[in-house]
């Protein structure tokens, strides 16, 4: 399955986009990310076999296992993209929430839109290790 990042904006070269490129690097997954240049506009189209992930402040908070098994899930279920969103400044609106498959949050703090990034890539990486039954250093 293939693991899509989208966000508004450019990240450029930065200690943050440095951050993002060795998580998703270790990432066994097909995993790319798109920069949407133009701040407004709707979530890109999605074809066939797609789930979306909003990552909003009204979003679930998943810890990392829960996180893992939701992907798992998908995997297991055919889904060949799972696209996460990340929106611009003023988030994303009402109805492009209904089209999500998931809000998902990192709490109730605001974040930096590229520490989002670099803490998704992150959390990228650590769900497809715990789904390879890597030892996880929280599990009980």
């Amino acid at each position: 399955m293939l693991l899509h990042i989208v966000a508004r904006g450019r990240i450029g070269r930065s200690p943050e986009a440095e951050l993002v490129d060795r998580y998703l690097k270790r990432v066994a997954w097909p995993s790319r990310v798109t920069e949407l240049l133009d701040q407004g506009g709707r979530i890109p189209a999605i074809e066939g076999q797609t789930r979306i992930v909003l990552l909003d402040e009204k979003g679930e908070t998943l810890g990392s296992t829960a996180f893992a098994e939701r992907l798992g899930r998908w995997r297991d279920d055919g889904v060949r993209e799972t696209r996460f969103m990340i929106g611009a400044a003023d988030g994303f609106d009402d109805a492009e929430r209904e089209q999500a498959d998931l809000l998902f949050s990192f709490g109730r703090a605001t974040w930096p839109h590229l520490l989002a990034r670099a803490m998704l890539a992150e959390q990228l990486w650590r769900a497809t290790s715990i789904l390879a039954n890597h030892p996880y250093h929280r599990e009980g």
